[in-house]
């Protein structure tokens, strides 16, 4: 005789002890409705049973998760403090040779503009000796096409200049404007508009009379 040695799954505890339950609750939703105060009393009897089916997985969800989740957060309290510390750290190192690399590139930068520059008057130079050449003049074709090689290294050059590492480039915003940027995202990106417009109502609309809202109350069952 196997016996098995595992514990039962809490999952299929609750199940059980409610299949009752779930099986008649099934059995209502067949896309008919309610047409009696006894069918209604019947549906809201098995509605306290799934309510109270639900709890009850939720609590066994809760106590089986609960030491997970805890020593999850025991572990992150503990590496908390060295990980802020070497962020700490690494905020500091960037900060320190912050100011040193945008001076680096704006300089980099400066000289592959001036690369740039020079290639393109070599590339000139080229094509001018290039129109000037006599075709049987075997040395000024060689000269022309030297200053074509030429014109095309430093093109290269300039194209794989080193960038400084270490520096990003990141579009940054100031709102000079509020109600002309409120204006342009009405004209430009309706959707956005109405989007906080109903999230806005949907928080505030018991305790403000918001104007262009109408607010009522009705029955609905639960």
């Amino acid at each position: 005789m196997n016996i098995s040695n595992n514990p039962p799954d809490p999952i299929d505890e609750v199940i059980s002890a409610y299949a009752d339950v779930i099986s008649e609750s099934e059995n209502w939703l067949d896309g008919g409705a309610v047409e009696t105060e006894e069918q209604m009393d019947a549906v809201d009897e098995l509605r306290r049973g799934m309510r109270q089916a639900r709890l009850d997985a939720e609590k066994g969800e809760k106590s089986e998760s609960a030491p997970i989740y805890d020593k999850y957060k025991a572990i992150k309290e503990r590496w908390k403090p060295t990980i802020d510390d070497f962020k700490r750290i690494e905020a500091g190192l960037v900060s320190l040779v912050g100011d040193f690399k945008k001076k680096l590139a704006a300089k980099k930068e400066a000289e592959r503009r001036a690369a740039f520059e020079e290639a393109e008057r070599k590339r000139r130079e080229a094509e001018k000796a290039a129109a000037k050449a006599n075709a049987a003049d075997i040395e000024a074709q060689r000269e022309a096409a030297r200053l074509a090689q030429e014109a095309q290294e430093a093109k290269a050059a300039a194209a794989s200049a080193e960038a400084v590492k270490g520096l990003r480039t990141v579009t940054r915003y100031e709102i000079a404007d509020h109600r002309a940027a409120l204006h342009w995202i009405a004209t430009n990106d309706r959707d956005a508009v109405t989007a906080f417009i109903e999230e806005y109502v949907r928080r505030n609309h018991k305790g403000a009379a918001i104007g262009g809202v109408k607010i009522w109350q009705e029955k609905e069952a639960f």
